[in-house]
């Protein structure tokens, strides 16, 4: 059994669990990407020099790409062999970063970045389909649980690398340190991953292509522009509408051509769509609280980029412990009642951040981030296990990247809703404590600091109090939303899942897409349904 094509179908290959260390170190690799490079913008703004517009397009450059592209690269990669998609993704990243870490002036940054969203839009897919295709059955909802505490550990470990690197170093360590990572990623994924060849189709869906492409870039840009654009704008209103033309008219062309990229009849199952949403609802509370906390720590407590940044550690640790048992609590209790739970555990901990104060102490804070933490943990893994396990093994491409794709949409709506909210709210609390407090200092809290910078101290004091107190606030509307949409999802959970959340859906359940590849989430009796 020296290939993927020779693996047992019930015990897997043999170089299972090694391939699985380079997988995750792979997916390690670009999830901190997503979030290292906030503590590097307000250096760059300086060094460049960058203006807000092109801060947000350096950031927001790599997350159109990525999410734009996730569906055609692991259409690609399937094509491909899922071993040299990774190996491929890894080195388009790894050239980016390095460009990206000369790059002399913003508008070569936001193409370098776009460049990196490539690279990760082939590589995050591919390390989900790969454990489908590596491991057996009774083994792969485990591999499942370590691979989703990876993707979480990434997230959390971005802002506290970011911060350590700028504390020595200029924002260009930010893309530098991809390179040595990538190196180690590659070298695993070389060694430990098995021959993986590629399922050759016949022709390129290229209409497919264009059209998925276009209308995810369409949708995330609105998403993300929409904020600073007006959701009601012309343009905002325009683009949603070509996002949704555009992805409709690949809806029906995937249903009628005779070689579709994408199965779109998986849509039809109800334990895969019902757990993408859960996905999506999950990341968008995590991505909203992020986008808040770490301004609150920074901003209204003092901290340091790297002191907020390991102010996340209590979440992270929490999310690791839970996901990794994640396997077994949802064999014990039920996928069903398992992601409910967790999900049910994030809204308490968002209400519980919901009541902090300007003053509240960091120990009450990392409880509330703990137990957020608990909950997603006991979440991402069930919840991807059960897109996987709902589908044919040999559609494990198309699982891995509408699985990432829903992260992310929900990630970058989470990111979009919260700003929009804590933004409208800041301005109206600032501007109801301190009329006619100057303009600049109205628009966020890093500008209200800036202000205080140059005041007299008792009138420097004045605003920064009002506006920490202005933002606490705020940051209080983002985060009953978050609550309350977390606790929904525990409710969808429990409504729509079937009392056994089986595996393998029942006939009514899908349509005739083949043997599905069995993960066995659940031992409660067959049969019962919710």
């Amino acid at each position: 059994m020296g290939s993927a094509g020779t693996t047992d179908p019930d015990q897997g290959h043999p170089r299972r669990w090694a391939a699985l260390a380079a997988l995750c170190t792979s997916l390690v690799v670009v999830t901190i990407d997503n979030t290292v490079l906030n503590t590097a913008l307000p250096a760059l703004a300086t060094a460049l020099p960058a203006s807000t517009a092109d801060l947000q397009w350096i950031n927001n450059a790599y997350t159109l790409v990525f999410a734009a592209m996730l569906i055609t690269a692991g259409s690609l990669g399937a094509r491909m062999g899922q071993r040299l998609a990774l190996a491929g993704g890894l080195t388009v990243f790894a050239v980016g970063s390095a460009v990206a870490a000369t790059a002399g002036s913003p508008g070569q940054l936001i193409g370098l970045r776009a460049v990196m969203g490539l690279g990760a839009a082939f590589v995050m897919p591919a390390t989900l389909s790969t454990i489908v295709t590596l491991f057996g059955p009774r083994e792969r909802p485990k591999a499942i649980a370590l691979w989703s505490a990876t993707a979480g550990l990434g997230i959390v470990i971005g802002p506290i690398a970011g911060g350590l690197l700028l504390e020595h170093f200029s924002w260009s360590s930010v893309f530098w340190i991809n390179v040595p990572l990538v190196a180690v990623a590659l070298g695993a994924v070389l060694v430990l991953l098995p021959p993986m060849p590629g399922r050759p189709g016949g022709r390129l869906d290229l209409p497919g292509l264009l059209l998925s492409a276009s209308g995810l870039a369409a949708l995330v840009d609105v998403i993300v522009q929409g904020p600073e654009r007006g959701w009601l704008s012309t343009w905002s209103l325009a683009e949603a509408g070509a996002a949704v033309v555009l992805l409709a008219a690949f809806a029906g062309w995937e249903l009628r051509t005779a070689e579709p990229m994408v199965d779109i009849r998986v849509f039809a199952i109800r334990t895969f769509s019902l757990a993408g949403v859960l996905l999506a609802v999950t990341f968008f509370a995590l991505f909203g609280l992020l986008f808040v906390f770490t301004q609150y720590l920074q901003l209204v407590h003092g901290y340091s980029p790297l002191k907020a940044g390991l102010g996340a550690v209590p979440f992270a640790l929490a999310m690791a412990a839970t996901a990794a048992t994640s396997a077994r609590t949802a064999a014990r209790l039920g996928t069903r009642h398992t992601i409910a739970g967790g999900l049910a555990l994030m809204s308490l901990g968002l209400a519980g951040v919901s009541l902090v104060s300007t003053g509240t102490p960091y120990l009450v804070i990392a409880a509330a981030m703990a137990v957020v933490g608990a909950g997603m943990g006991l979440i991402m893994a069930p919840a991807s296990a059960a897109t996987v396990s709902s589908l044919p093994r040999e559609k494990a491409p198309t699982a891995g990247s509408i699985n990432s794709v829903v992260r992310e949409l929900g990630g970058v709506l989470g990111i979009a809703v919260v700003g929009t909210v804590v933004s409208a709210s800041y301005r109206d609390h600032l501007e109801a404590a301190l009329p006619g407090a100057p303009a600049p200092a109205t628009d966020d809290l890093t500008s209200a600091h800036l202000v205080a910078a140059h005041l007299p101290a008792e009138a420097a004091g004045r605003l920064l109090s009002a506006a920490d107190q202005a933002f606490t606030t705020a940051m209080h509307s983002g985060t009953w939303i978050c609550a309350a949409i977390t606790l929904a999802g525990a409710v969808t959970a429990l409504l729509g899942f079937a009392r056994t959340a089986p595996a393998a859906p029942s006939a009514d359940d899908r349509p005739d897409l083949g043997q599905p590849a069995v993960v066995g989430a659940d031992r409660t009796p067959a049969g019962a349904r919710g």
